[in-house]
């Protein structure tokens, strides 16, 4: 699932491509939205919270979608043919200069604008809020104090402590610290340092699709651990494990430096805590 930084990016480049401009064409694929048609609709803003996007409209309306694994949205300019099959869009907006096609897009909604809350209320702060303060901090810290009996790795993921963080974060967060992913949070020496390392990293990305943890874009240099499995720590040299993390649906693969990062692992036959 993309991180919050790729749906910010996306959420720009919409924004810029779209944000002022008449629909010419604004067809919804979606079983639940063939209804309704966009064309003769201004865009007025594409805002992105956490992992969710909303696409809103002149008429009091927005549309609200999700990429969930396999979703994206591609940019083209008029009469350019798509990357991918016409039979996989889900929205197409089309304007006098850009189209913007919505590809695999499961999570489709149209809703009055005054009711996003309705689908993102219950998240916790949004990392990449431009409006960031120090009262989203502390929200932030107290959802993940409030999990003290959780896995910090699973913590991580928690959209409803913090909004923004996929899998790549979890992983690269929890080696910085120098903790164990299944650390209890209870555990965690500072918190508040989780909040901040979180942010600072999905910030650093905010901009660019390149996503590097080391300050390194080079392929193959931009991760300490993150799909590393059974290379070498680049800090000790350690090769980096790999287990699951989570319950069905919800089990993430993780890796991690046993050294740097000591503390409760899985074992491979039961993927219980071990200490």
């Amino acid at each position: 699932m993309p991180e919050g930084d790729t749906v910010h990016l996306t959420a720009k480049r919409l924004r810029a491509a779209l944000s002022g401009h008449l629909l010419l064409r604004g067809e919804l694929r979606h079983p639940q939205l063939v209804e309704h048609d966009l064309a003769g609709r201004t865009v007025l803003d594409v805002r992105s919270v956490g992992k969710h996007l909303f696409t809103r409209f002149d008429d009091g309306r927005s549309l609200h979608s999700h990429l969930r694994l396999d979703g994206s949205w591609h940019l083209y300019r008029p009469g350019m043919p798509w990357q991918r099959p016409a039979h996989q869009a889900r929205a197409v907006l089309e304007t006098a200069e850009r189209t913007a096609v919505g590809f695999l897009l499961h999570d489709l909604e149209l809703l009055p604008t005054a009711e996003e809350s309705r689908l993102v209320g219950h998240l916790g702060p949004d990392l990449l809020d431009p409006a960031w303060s120090d009262d989203h901090t502390a929200e932030a810290l107290r959802r993940f104090t409030a999990r003290g009996a959780s896995e910090l790795g699973l913590v991580l993921l928690e959209q409803r402590v913090m909004a923004g963080v996929g899998n790549l974060y979890k992983n690269e967060v929890c080696f910085l610290l120098g903790l164990s992913p299944w650390t209890l949070a209870r555990d965690v020496p500072d918190p508040a340092a989780a909040v901040t390392l979180a942010r600072d990293l999905l910030l650093r990305n905010a901009d660019r699709p390149e996503q590097s943890t080391t300050g390194e874009l080079a392929r193959g240099r931009q991760h300490w651990v993150y799909d590393r499995g059974g290379q070498r720590c680049r800090r000790c040299g350690t090769r980096i494990r790999t287990a699951k993390q989570g319950d069905d649906v919800h089990a993430r693969m993780t890796w991690w430096c046993p050294t740097c990062q000591p503390g409760p692992s899985p074992t491979r036959e039961s993927g219980n805590r071990t200490r």
